[in-house]
Formats: C-alpha cells, sequence, structure tokens
C-alpha cells in the first residue's frame, strides 16, 4: 500500500499550463499502476489517464489525449501529469491513484489508495 499527495494545482488562464505532482510513500510504488482522476463540482468522478509500472504504456481519456501527459519517475516516488493548453472546462480537483496489478484500469473501483487531492481552476 501507499499514501499519495498531490500538489500542483492553482489558478490560470484558458490556454495556459500546469504540471501536477504525486508523492508517492510506502512500499513497492514502482509496482503500482498510476492514474488521474479529476472531479468538478455536482459531477462524478471521472478518468483523467493512468501509466504502467515503468511508464512505457500509458492511457488517456479522449478530452486529455493531445493536451495531458502522464509521467513517472520510480526513483522519486513521484507520478505528473502535465496539462497544457488548459480550459474552463477542466476545472476540478485532481486526484492521484495507485492500483496493484500490470493493466491500466479506468474506474475508481480498481484503484486502491488515493490522494486528498488539488485543485485546479481554468479562468476564461
Amino acid at each position: 500500500q501507499v499514501q499519495l499527495v498531490e500538489s500542483g494545482g492553482g489558478l490560470v488562464q484558458a490556454g495556459g499550463s500546469l504540471r501536477l505532482s504525486c508523492a508517492a510513500s510506502g512500499h513497492s510504488f514502482s509496482r503500482y499502476v498510476m492514474g488521474w482522476f479529476r472531479q468538478a463540482p455536482g459531477r462524478e468522478r471521472e478518468f483523467v489517464a493512468g501509466i504502467s509500472w515503468t511508464g512505457g504504456r500509458t492511457s488517456y481519456e479522449d478530452y486529455a489525449k493531445g493536451r495531458f501527459t502522464i509521467s513517472r519517475d520510480n526513483a522519486k516516488n513521484t507520478v505528473y501529469l502535465q496539462m497544457n493548453s488548459l480550459k474552463p472546462e477542466d476545472t476540478a480537483v485532481y486526484y492521484c491513484a495507485a492500483a496493484p496489478g500490470v493493466g491500466i484500469p479506468t474506474i475508481e473501483a480498481d484503484f486502491a489508495s488515493w490522494g486528498q487531492g488539488t485543485q485546479v481552476t481554468v479562468s476564461s
């Protein structure tokens, strides 16, 4: 099991960029598939992106493709989400999550550990 803490959120103008970080502590970080989710007020939490153990495989929700990039540095026990060309509809609390296994899950129930979230607000 791992404990996760997100950082890097903030207020940005439409078209701008942010880089979110998720610092992990605990055992065997490199053996966890990592993912990012987001939740806007009044909406369900939704999948953003996922990454395999070594970073060789990634998965993105359609709205994130071409704009967001997930990466990880296992030596630093950290996963990142680079967000470019941000839109007001990207405004949400962003959460990182960890899932044991080898595939990349896309639903909440398949992730065992969650961070507390970091707020991203995109103004128009």
